[in-house]
């Protein structure tokens, strides 16, 4: 069975789309610090599985996620092969994330293909489980937010990676995926004291999801207006996405996930500059492994 992480994880965009030499050395040392698993996410699927056998093949303990697998952009039987390979290799430290994405991401490729988001995962699934070998339900999570699709995790995966989801959403995951299911929402982190220097960075980092509906409709069932939810958003709103201040203040807001029913928290540090430190902030990493991997 795969490795379920607990404790805390790297959540980075770098992992996917930073150099591969860089992201090697970035799941090294997230290995060395104490965090549990890596997580990256795909977007468009071209060379998700080369750099997930670049991450895998660099480390020895760590959990390699995806965060996710875009289902439009791979077939079910192309994902059961590599990931039969992958685990045949490394042993089962690949943990599959899958999500629908976002209507202006999948139409790019080919206008109009977006459309029935949940019967479209639940082909996929089928898939994988048709496959042979299939990619056992246990080493797959979905990319959840709302009800149905919390409800089709809970029956065809080992859980829920919620991503850009509010402490409300935590508790509401897991009351609708019940006790044993595996619970690991993103949150995005912010090693800053200054109340406004520290939100300018949440809004750096936040930018691009204010034009996706499936994120912004969630948003609304937790009580955010139009008026939060209109760019760069409301102070409001950053701070119920955002955690940001000292290592301490960054620890208590894990815990409180995890109070809420996560099993595993990936944090994504935002550092609000585009230099190759903020695509692997290590640095961070550093700085917070003492209370958040302890």
């Amino acid at each position: 069975m795969t490795t379920t992480p607990t404790g805390v994880g790297i959540w980075n965009m770098g992992l996917r789309f930073g150099g591969e030499e860089q992201a090697v050395e970035a799941a090294v040392a997230a290995e060395e610090l104490g965090y549990t698993a890596v997580w990256l996410p795909d977007l468009g699927g071209g060379g998700l599985f080369e750099r997930l056998t670049a991450l895998l093949a660099a480390t020895s303990r760590i959990t390699v996620a995806t965060g996710i697998l875009n289902i439009w952009m791979h077939e079910p039987a192309t994902v059961a092969e590599r990931y039969a390979k992958l685990t045949g290799t490394y042993g089962d430290r690949l943990l599959i994330g899958l999500g629908v994405s976002h209507a202006p991401i999948v139409d790019q490729a080919a206008a109009g293909r977006y459309r029935r988001p949940l019967a479209r995962m639940t082909e996929f699934l089928d898939g994988l489980d048709a496959a042979s070998p299939a990619v056992p339900a246990h080493s797959r999570v979905l990319a959840a937010l709302g009800p149905r699709m919390l409800r089709l995790a809970g029956e065809r995966a080992h859980g829920a990676h919620p991503y850009l989801v509010p402490l409300e959403h935590v508790a509401t995951a897991r009351a609708a995926l019940g006790p044993e299911k595996f619970l690991a929402p993103e949150l995005a982190v912010v090693l800053e004291t200054d109340p406004d220097r520290a939100r300018q960075i949440a809004r750096t980092g936040l930018g691009m999801y204010f034009d996706l509906p499936n994120y912004m409709n969630n948003l609304r069932r937790y009580g955010f207006t139009d008026d939060d939810l209109a760019a760069p958003g409301s102070d409001r709103l950053i701070d119920a996405l955002v955690a940001w201040g000292d290592e301490e203040t960054i620890a208590a807001r894990v815990a409180a996930y995890r109070d809420a029913g996560a099993d595993h928290v990936a944090v994504q540090v935002l550092i609000g500059e585009h230099t190759a430190a903020a695509t692997f902030p290590i640095e961070q990493w550093r700085r917070l492994a003492p209370v958040l991997t302890g």
